[in-house]
């Protein structure tokens, strides 16, 4: 198995990318915490895991609280005995329009894709480095590598995230500890459907939430939007000591709409 005694988490893991990654992970053989805000999802992630026979621990969190952005590394390496990766996936879409923008709606896109992590990352470290190393994955997304015009904001604190990565990677190389990022495209998942029910899109394209969905993957090269399963797919390699070489890299999953 890939990630066969490996000790990890992941944050936003009730749904989406997070949920199939979490999944994934402890099919190959990690000890998974699996963190969210929404306690029935966490359920049932922990749930569907136990039940293949995988080790888990479900950890409730308000990642917005840096004490539990704390937290959630401290109950993991106490239940499972140490730390060897975290995939910091938790991410809000932010607000759509500069005109008229509330600054709180600015703090909370900062503190929920940037904040959180930089917390959750500066816990994680000595965790990682008493284990010789490991690795560290944040979810980005293509709006990290060039900008979107439907969502500056998005766009803006996503950049950061990738320039948190190319950051820390060479800050830690010496250490054994690889960061990097993955930046998904259109993926069929919960937040992109928050993203094309905006009424800025609705109004311009004229169509329901799901058909808004399908035109957004159809844009893509492979003209269609992603699974969730297959970020998990990106990020497992990512993870795992396959990437042994891989360190600041920024990787688009996107069917091809960065090329």
């Amino acid at each position: 198995m890939r990630m066969a005694n490996k000790i990890g988490i992941v944050t936003a893991a009730a749904s989406g990318m997070g949920r199939a990654g979490a999944i994934r992970f402890a099919r190959e053989g990690a000890a998974v915490g699996v963190v969210d805000i929404d306690p029935a999802g966490v359920e049932a992630v922990v749930a569907e895991i136990t039940k293949a026979g995988g080790r888990v621990k479900g950890i409730v969190a308000d990642l917005t609280k840096d004490a539990d952005s704390k937290r959630v590394v401290t109950e993991t390496a106490k239940q499972f005995g140490g730390l060897d990766f975290v995939w910091n996936h938790v991410g809000h879409p932010g607000p759509a329009a500069m005109e008229g923008l509330d600054m709180k709606d600015w703090d909370q896109a900062v503190d929920l894709n940037l904040r959180t992590v930089v917390i959750t990352t500066e816990a994680a470290l000595p965790e990682l480095r008493a284990r010789g190393g490991g690795s560290l994955l944040y979810t980005a997304s293509t709006s990290g590598i060039h900008g979107s015009q439907f969502s500056p904001v998005y766009s803006a604190v996503k950049h950061g995230v990738v320039g948190l990565v190319r950051g820390l990677a060479k800050r830690y190389a010496k250490e054994k500890i690889r960061v990097n990022a993955i930046c998904p495209g259109p993926i069929d998942t919960p937040m992109l459907r928050v993203f094309v029910a905006r009424p800025d899109q609705q109004s311009t394209l004229g169509m329901d939430k799901e058909e808004l969905v399908r035109s957004r993957g159809g844009q893509t090269p492979m003209g269609r939007p992603g699974k969730a399963e297959e970020v998990a797919n990106a990020a497992l390699f990512l993870l795992s000591d396959e990437a042994s070489f891989i360190t600041g890299a920024a990787l688009p999953v996107d069917g091809g709409a960065t090329a």
